[in-house]
């Protein structure tokens, strides 16, 4: 915005300039001036235009040149309407998902409705993430394996995934952007009082539990999640950051490819009507390599990549070594290695003394 800054002896042109920039009728341009009072013994000019006068002159053409102005204090706090008040350069929530999400909040456990794909991608997906977790347990209890093991699910929409991972005994948090998909998942776990327990719900981006949940997660599961987000980079970035050390990162998700924009928008949205129009956008998509890229970027480690397919004939997923359409990856947090060629102090000064000391170093040393 316009500083404070005093007017040079050209003072009176500002105005004059001003009312050549209006080209309203003459009853604008007098309604225009006489909300600005000029002060000519003081070289300032005293602000008291209204919103709505930007609003109707937002371009506004001064030949200054070497006249400086500025406007009182008053002037400093004020915002063009037309300006963003705030950055959302740092978040991964996209508010037009969020009204398409919102309309379908009722809808999630409707295994014959519009979520049917993802209730079926459940015999999928929870293997796969049992699976690979259990390598990382010595020992499990019989019927629940992953009893101990803390997994936040991002993006849980009505509990379709979290209440199975709660199940197999872990302690499982789900969060949602939209409130009204936390109040579905909230109102279905109070059928089953084991989950209770287990499961917990916050309706909250990522970004929100960033710092009070560092390093806290055995699992972070991003599942048809990140073809919604808007920044996907600061996404990964903050499922890193809430994963401890070694902790495994689990996400499925639709390929960038032309088939994914021919049988995922135009055949499932337009023609077949599996999903509603509107749900996802082609741009959005990305591909395993890409995906691969930001997560090595950001200290994970990519362990599998595997094609997911869905029959819409008969509602099931089969496994696919074809990643054209969807796929399920899954990554591990390493355990901040130590780079080659890093050296700590301590071990250069007890180098050093032991080189100094040893006369078959220095033979060496001269050969």
């Amino acid at each position: 915005m316009w500083g404070t800054r005093k007017l040079s002896s050209s003072g009176s042109l500002f105005l004059g300039v001003f009312k050549s920039g209006c080209q309203g009728t003459q009853a604008d341009c007098s309604r225009l001036t006489t909300s600005a009072v000029y002060l000519p013994n003081q070289f300032s000019w005293t602000q008291q235009l209204k919103p709505w006068v930007f609003s109707e002159y937002r371009i506004m053409w001064f030949k200054s040149y070497r006249m400086n102005f500025a406007c009182l204090n008053t002037m400093k706090s004020y915002r063009y309407p037309w300006t963003r008040p705030y950055s959302t350069s740092r978040t991964t929530v996209d508010s037009s998902e969020v009204k398409t999400f919102l309309a379908l909040a009722h809808k999630w456990w409707d295994e014959q409705g519009v979520y049917a794909p993802l209730h079926s991608m459940n015999d999928l997906r929870v293997p796969f993430i049992r699976d690979n977790l259990l390598k990382t347990i010595a020992n499990h209890q019989p019927g629940k394996p992953l009893s101990g093991m803390k997994i936040l699910d991002v993006g849980c929409g009505g509990g379709l995934l979290t209440e199975p991972l709660g199940r197999l005994g872990a302690s499982v948090i789900g969060i949602d952007p939209v409130d009204e998909n936390i109040e579905t998942a909230q109102h279905h776990k109070s059928f089953d009082p084991v989950l209770d327990k287990r499961v917990e719900y916050r309706a909250c981006s990522l970004e929100e539990i960033v710092e009070e949940t560092a390093e806290t997660f055995d699992a972070v599961v991003a599942s048809e999640v990140v073809e919604h987000v808007i920044d996907l980079e600061t996404f990964i970035q903050c499922c890193c950051q809430v994963l401890k050390p070694g902790g495994s990162l689990f996400i499925t998700t639709i390929n960038k490819t032309q088939l994914s924009y021919a049988l995922g928008i135009v055949f499932s949205e337009q023609i077949a009507g599996i999903v509603p129009k509107g749900t996802h956008t082609w741009e959005k998509f990305v591909s395993p390599e890409n995906l691969e890229s930001i997560l090595e970027s950001n200290g994970l480690s990519v362990q599998t990549v595997v094609g997911m397919i869905y029959n819409p004939f008969s509602g099931y997923w089969h496994w696919s070594e074809n990643t054209s359409l969807n796929y399920a990856a899954h990554a591990v947090k390493q355990e901040h290695p130590v780079p080659a060629g890093f050296v700590v102090k301590g071990e250069t000064e007890d180098r050093q003394a032991d080189t100094s000391t040893s006369p078959a170093v220095h033979d060496e040393l001269k050969k």
